[in-house]
């Protein structure tokens, strides 16, 4: 039963959360629609983030759950960093502002829209694995 409660958390929660968006779409005046945008889905990320830290706070002791918590955190902070590092510098040439690139016809438009965070976290995963697998051959 403890297997499925986790995944039952975050599909309860998206679910809530999308008929929330769908609803502010709907009945919420554009501006707080607009202003809200990206911040309404996250709730679905923290939902992960917090499900996989009270997994493990409950089966531990206090310390142990701390220390679990604060670098669960870091890692979600430093992988999507990355993700957005990577899709920022593909899609517009620039990395936090900074244009890097400045010929427009090496930049791709898909990186700056939803499927590239997929694209991208494949990518590093594949590298990932790339590299694993080489050090285990040796």
């Amino acid at each position: 039963m403890d297997e499925i409660r986790i995944a039952s958390f975050v599909v309860i929660v998206a679910t809530l959360v999308t008929i929330l968006q769908f609803m502010l779409e709907v009945y919420a005046p554009p501006e707080i629609n607009d202003a809200l945008g990206i911040f309404i889905p996250l709730i679905v990320v923290n939902c992960i983030l917090f499900a996989r830290i009270e997994a493990f706070a409950s089966k531990n002791k206090v310390l142990p759950s701390i220390v679990d918590a604060v670098g669960m955190g870091l890692g979600f902070t430093v992988g999507l960093t990355t993700i957005g590092i990577i899709r920022e510098f593909f899609g517009t040439g620039s990395i936090f502002g900074i244009e890097l690139l400045r010929d427009s016809t090496s930049h791709m438009l898909i990186m700056v829209m939803a499927p590239g965070a997929f694209f991208t976290l494949g990518a590093i995963v594949m590298i990932r694995n790339y590299v694993a697998e080489k050090r285990k051959r040796g």
